[in-house]
């Protein structure tokens, strides 16, 4: 029998830099997530009339935007055909960075990476409502959706990993799918360039630390990601049994 060749999980675009596909993991009873269903993404704002035409051809039909309000103000968008969901997660590391700076402490690599921590920390507690409703969207329909925030590696990376746990997939496949961002990703030009090359090489890449710093909560406060889903995030036993079988291939009996 033939192998069919699987989708490409990164789509190449001209406008963002870090559009991928979330198919393909096994999750579940041995069964892969599945293509062209669920797609991550930086923002969207800078698409071009070539890569709408992608998003097109792929029947995206909604947009969750965990942007904060004036991130999603400086570049906004609007997509034909696609619903657009804001699940404002406002940005703390760099307002915590400036706050440090303004101390007179100069900011070290290892500053940035505590202070990356730290909001991945703030995720699993502070902005679990945002991660609530992103399941409830899932649940609602299985139209395809992207997910994004600004550079698509730490909101949207939190996210992707609670998704593909939640579908069984394996932590450290969900930690390699995380670290994809730092081959794909492409930081804009100019950005943040008041902080030191060490310092910007922390804060727009991602490490397994951060993630880390995460799901270590989740796991010492909740007692583990099927507790968080369940008590935190609403996510029940039906609710992952209905994700599983709108989001893997194949049948549970299978």
């Amino acid at each position: 029998m033939q192998q069919e060749s699987a989708p490409t999980r990164s789509l190449p675009l001209a406008g963002a830099t870090n559009f991928r596909d979330l198919g393909g993991y096994i999750g579940h009873g041995g069964r892969p997530v599945k293509w062209r269903r669920i797609f991550r993404s930086d923002h969207l704002a800078s698409l071009t009339a070539e890569d709408q035409a992608v998003l097109a051809n792929l029947g995206v039909a909604r947009a969750i935007d965990f942007r904060g309000k004036a991130e999603s103000a400086a570049f906004a968008y609007a997509l034909p055909g696609i619903a657009y969901h804001p699940l404002t997660i406002e940005p703390t590391v760099v307002q915590r960075a400036l706050e440090l700076q303004r101390t007179g402490r100069q900011l070290t690599a290892q500053d940035a990476v505590v202070l990356m921590q730290d909001t991945y920390r703030g995720f699993v507690h502070d902005n679990a409502p945002r991660f609530a409703e992103l399941f409830r969207l899932l649940l609602a329909s299985d139209a395809p959706t992207v997910f994004h925030c600004t550079a698509g590696k730490d909101r949207t990376g939190f996210a992707a990993a609670l998704i593909l746990l939640a579908l069984g997939v394996p932590r450290d496949v969900v930690m390699q799918d995380y670290l994809l961002t730092n081959t794909l990703y492409r930081r804009p030009e100019g950005m943040g360039s008041h902080a030191p090359e060490e310092v910007l090489a922390v804060l727009w890449r991602v490490q397994e630390e951060f993630l880390d710093a995460a799901l270590h909560m989740v796991d010492n406060d909740f007692g583990g990601v099927q507790a968080y889903l369940v008590e935190v995030l609403g996510v029940d036993a039906a609710a992952q049994k209905e994700l599983a079988g709108r989001y893997l291939q194949g049948d549970a009996a299978g």
